[in-house]
């Protein structure tokens, strides 16, 4: 055979191999919930119930995806966000996360809330290999990669803020009586784990008297009373909206005017400070990672300002002061950036790849915060910074802190 008809036939061979083998190489790869139009993802939160001001977290989210499915959806696929209502309940948590997975079939889970809620399902989840991200809580036991490997929380976790907390009244305050009000649960055990290694050997002594209650209490009225009582100077809430406004109204109705700390899941203006009352809160410290709307030093911040056009278009039910609406704006903007990051490859298990390799920026966090998980560490946030409450408004006062 002639030199030249060879050399046709081993490129005409060549390029028959690279029209068989580009489809192959452009494949995309699915798995469930996924299809070239559409992602389905689920999340439980409480619409009803004793934690309900946590829904505006969801609800902002839901707001996000909204104007993301209008401008086109993520790599051409709309977001179907299928949100179910737990009402702060774990058995009912169980029911709706089988639902999700079982039934609507969602590719993964996003920011379902609670502590207790969350640790009715996440083994079942894990067993399942459905990626449950940017989980509603903070509890240390959710950032165990080598055990669990499909979950990961968003809130930074409760016994690091605690310990934050502990190292400014030391720093502060070091001769201080405290009194702690704490859901009785993993929330409230967690907070106070941290708090107290962070007074380490002082605990003991400075802690004068510890309160619990459960969330199916209707008021915290006598534990205030009690704690009050202790002869406390610096009063620690730890504890959901709901109960931190009733413990920061009762303080202030029996004339006790401790220096008042507010744990950041319970520090919610529209949800805590409001019903309290502003001059029962004043003077109030938390902490934060997100930029707070009604803080004047974000009125020119381009980020905060595309926010309050897409409030006014997108989340007008939700008030502008509440805590859990940039919540739910940086929870959809992390999801969707994760989308993009994921491409053509939506597997579970890619997901869980790129959820565990994330370092961004998101518009809605403080100057120097910013979301990065490893496979070793799968806690997106790790820092915050403390505020005080004037009556109005949040307002900064510290640098950016960190507890491991």
């Amino acid at each position: 055979m002639a030199s030249g008809t060879v050399s046709k036939l081993v490129a005409g061979a060549a390029l028959v191999l690279a029209l068989l083998t580009a489809p192959a190489l452009a494949q995309k790869r699915y798995g469930p919930g996924v299809t070239d139009t559409e992602i389905k993802i689920g999340t439980t939160t409480p619409y009803s119930g004793p934690a309900s001001a946590y829904a505006a977290g969801a609800i902002s989210a839901t707001a996000y995806f909204e104007m993301i499915n209008e401008q086109g959806g993520v790599n051409g696929r709309k977001i179907n966000y299928i949100s179910l209502d737990d009402a702060y309940s774990p058995p009912k948590t169980v029911e709706q996360i089988r639902r999700l997975i079982e039934s609507d079939e969602v590719s993964f889970l996003v920011n379902p809330v609670g502590t207790a809620t969350n640790m009715a399902v996440y083994k079942y989840i894990n067993q399942k290999g459905v990626p449950h991200l940017f989980i509603g809580t903070g509890a240390t036991v959710f950032n165990d990669p080598e055990h669990f490997p499909w979950t990961m929380s968003w809130t930074p976790h409760y016994a690091s803020e605690g310990e934050i907390y502990a190292h400014y009244i030391l720093s502060n305050m070091p001769n201080a009586k405290i009194g702690i009000l704490s859901q009785n649960d993993d929330l409230g055990r967690d907070y106070l784990l941290g708090f107290k290694r962070g007074l380490g050997d002082k605990a003991s002594t400075m802690i004068v008297s510890s309160q619990t209650y459960n969330t199916s209490d209707p008021t915290v009225d006598s534990q205030v009373v009690t704690l009050k009582a202790s002869g406390a100077d610096v009063f620690f809430i730890v504890s959901v909206p709901k109960f931190s406004a009733q413990a920061i109204r009762k303080a202030y109705d029996i004339d006790w005017h401790p220096q008042e700390f507010v744990s950041s899941v319970g520090s919610s203006i529209a949800g805590a400070i409001k019903p309290a009352g502003f001059e029962a809160a004043k003077g109030i410290i938390s902490a934060a990672y997100q930029k707070d709307p009604a803080d004047p030093q974000w009125a020119n911040d381009p980020a905060m300002k595309a926010w309050n056009v897409w409030m006014d278009k997108y989340n007008p039910r939700i008030n502008k002061s509440d805590y859990y609406a940039p919540y739910g704006y940086n929870i959809g903007f992390a999801v969707v950036a994760l989308l993009k990051q994921c491409g053509d490859n939506l597997t579970r298990e890619n997901i869980m790849k790129q959820a565990s390799h994330l370092d961004m920026e998101l518009p809605l966090l403080l100057p120097g915060i910013r979301l990065k998980t490893t496979p070793t560490d799968l806690r997106p946030i790790k820092q915050m910074r403390l505020v005080r409450f004037n009556g109005e408004r949040y307002v900064l006062f510290s640098d950016v802190l960190e507890s491991n």
